[in-house]
């Protein structure tokens, strides 16, 4: 049994669930990618770039 596999396995599903629960509440997942920069992913595919004006501190 590969651990790293199985771990990049659970990584993996663990991000298509996100996909499938923000489609089925309206909403977008959050991710960093490859480049170091955070991003919301919306249903539509729209891709938005995370400022520090929208992180909230409250």
């Amino acid at each position: 049994m590969n651990q790293i596999k199985d771990l990049q396995k659970y990584i993996k599903l663990t991000g298509d669930r996100a996909k499938l629960d923000a489609k089925a509440n309206e909403t977008y997942i959050v991710y960093k990618t490859d480049k170091g920069q955070i991003v919301k992913e919306f249903n539509d595919g729209h891709i938005v770039p995370v400022t520090d004006q929208d992180v909230s501190h409250a």
